[in-house]
């Protein structure tokens, strides 16, 4: 009876000190990191895009 007793207390002791292992972990969640410039969209999924049939206005060193 006294062993029942005394494996029963570690069992306690044990979850005990699991659970207070668990709740000590930290999440961080945070945008420390920095976004990442977006890229200019190419001339022909523009062209895609509105559904023209030339690519040549959304070109950049077009002037029209």
């Amino acid at each position: 009876m006294k062993m029942f007793k005394t494996s029963r207390f570690t069992v306690i002791i044990l979850a005990a000190v699991f659970s207070l292992s668990l709740s000590s972990c930290a999440v961080r969640v945070g945008s420390s990191h920095k976004m990442a410039k977006a890229k200019p969209l190419p001339p022909g999924q523009a062209k895609k895009i509105t559904g023209e049939k030339s690519a040549k206005n959304h070109a950049p060193g077009h002037n029209k």
